[in-house]
């Protein structure tokens, strides 16, 4: 029952969106840590229920796996399950630490909502972080509730989140009068939390960066035609013909290619520049994904998953390079010890870390802050903090994942950086989903999964740093130090 009620909850993100089944997989799974005979009881079930949820929430990692299966199909039980067993441990030690034989009802409610926080905190920053699927972002099927990310970010939704959701965990035994004073409570803090949201939102202005019209281009190429290798030119081809093809290129002034787009080391190839400076505007400028190599000539000692700023001259202007690499995919952790793995992206060397988030001038537009792939899924840190861009770029290969939950949340994740951080973000996904969002986490245009699509649009501007933008967590940590105080002092009270 654990790991189906943990299931259950997974359907409360995009795509389904089903939010009542994260209150139910709530409810039960504090009715269950407290139904527990023993802490150690409360773990296992506790546990359980996580790994269901995780496995379920992201099983869509196995179709990168998939795409050369005689290869890699065999790493699907260990990595898929591995991973659901690690996270588990988050809500397992919540279970853990939560369970006491007294009953201290809107207490015990607090330090739970308190707990399961820091258990997404930690999630997010132990061994490279994993903050995939946070309770706040069952909120994304609504903009007013996303709104208060601004304040707190994710990490302050879910908690608000987890706590109205496990209040109605009171009613599991006899009905008394204030425990409908507390579900009342928690329903007029729920509007409260989107009245505030309508009301930002109302005031929003749309407002436009002038000067600054934006083609995104989506080419939808497979992962399986890319790790073949030998396409690259005709990929390339093909990411030109579509940005100078399409109706409309003499109006655009920015264009913005995805991951992986221009898959070449570009400091190398000044034939491939010059081929890729016709599809810049005049004027203007080229962002793409591509590779960065050192030394730029002779054999390689490092390479970068990178984003590249180009001019109409074939100059590269500015470049980012991935600071947030993905295990496995892009580097094999402990390589020493696992000879006999290889990483999933084609060739032997693994890539290198960039020091952090990184600002970029572009030609013609305000700086920009380039996000590569899912380093835009990790809240507060997606901005150069001593340099603070005017619009984030995230560029991504949601190919690996097919037609599958995992490019929905992805996009999902994106939008909460925008208003977390007050900024407009642009997305460029190689087969989806592409789109604008503007700094309140609005969407002004987006692509289909799965399709070739050019987006044209212009550029919303930024709002001044949003509380989370200038103090990140600490709101968020406010709120779970006011949760988790009077659980220790309820306990320390019930001890003496």
């Amino acid at each position: 029952m654990a790991v189906l009620l943990g299931a259950l909850g997974a359907a409360a993100f995009a795509p389904v969106h089903a939010v009542p089944a994260m209150l139910i997989s709530l409810v039960a799974l504090f009715w269950l840590i407290q139904g527990s005979s023993s802490r150690r009881g409360a773990f296992a079930i506790a546990w359980v229920w996580g790994f269901g949820q995780f496995a379920a929430g992201n099983f869509w990692i196995a179709n990168s796996f998939l795409i050369d299966a005689p290869k890699f199909g065999w790493m699907i039980p260990p990595i898929i399950g591995g991973l659901a067993a690690f996270l588990a441990l988050y809500p397992g030690l919540v279970g853990a630490v939560l369970w006491r034989k007294d009953d201290l009802g809107l207490i015990r409610i607090l330090g739970f909502a308190s707990l399961f926080t820091i258990g997404e905190w930690l999630r997010g920053h132990v061994l490279t972080g994993y903050p995939w699927n946070l309770v706040g972002y069952v909120w994304e099927v609504s903009p007013a509730m996303m709104q208060s990310a601004a304040l707190w970010g994710a990490w302050g939704l879910s908690f608000v989140t987890v706590l109205i959701f496990t209040l109605p965990a009171m009613l599991g035994g006899s009905i008394q009068r204030r425990h409908l004073r507390v579900l009342s409570g928690g329903l007029a803090l729920l509007a409260a939390l989107w009245l505030g949201g309508a009301w930002r939102l109302d005031g929003a202005a749309n407002a436009h960066v002038p000067d600054v019209r934006l083609r995104i281009v989506q080419a939808n190429i497979s992962q399986a035609e890319k790790m073949q290798g030998g396409f690259g030119i005709q990929h390339l081809e093909k990411h030109v013909a579509l940005t100078r093809g399409t109706p409309g290129f003499t109006e655009t002034t920015h264009v913005i290619w995805p991951e992986s787009a221009a898959n070449f080391l570009l400091d190398r190839e000044p034939d491939l520049r010059q081929f890729i400076a016709s599809a810049v505007p005049p004027g203007g400028a080229l962002l793409t994904g591509t590779i960065r190599g050192w030394p730029q000539s002779g054999d390689l000692d490092e390479i970068w998953n990178s984003l590249a700023v180009m001019n109409g001259a074939g100059e590269v202007t500015a470049h980012a390079d991935k600071a947030h690499l993905v295990p496995l995919g892009e580097y094999v952790p402990l390589r020493d010890y696992f000879p006999f793995i290889n990483k999933l992206t084609p060739g032997k060397m693994d890539f290198s870390a960039a020091p952090g988030p990184q600002t970029v001038a572009v030609p013609g537009a305000p700086d920009a802050g380039p996000l590569i792939c899912y380093e835009v899924i990790f809240p507060g840190a997606v901005t150069d903090e001593s340099h603070r861009p005017q619009w984030l770029v995230n560029v991504t290969n949601d190919g690996w994942f097919g037609m599958s939950p995992g490019p929905y949340q992805h996009f999902t994740a994106s939008r909460f950086r925008a208003v977390e951080e007050g900024l407009p973000l642009i997305r460029a996904a190689n087969t989806g989903i592409s789109g604008i969002i503007d700094s309140y986490g609005r969407i002004e245009s987006i692509s289909a999964l799965g399709t070739e699509a050019v987006l044209d649009g212009l550029l919303p501007v930024a709002l001044p740093p949003t509380p989370f933008a200038r103090w990140g967590i600490w709101w968020a940590v406010a709120l779970v130090t006011i949760g988790i105080i009077p659980l220790l002092l309820g306990r320390a009270i019930a001890q003496r």
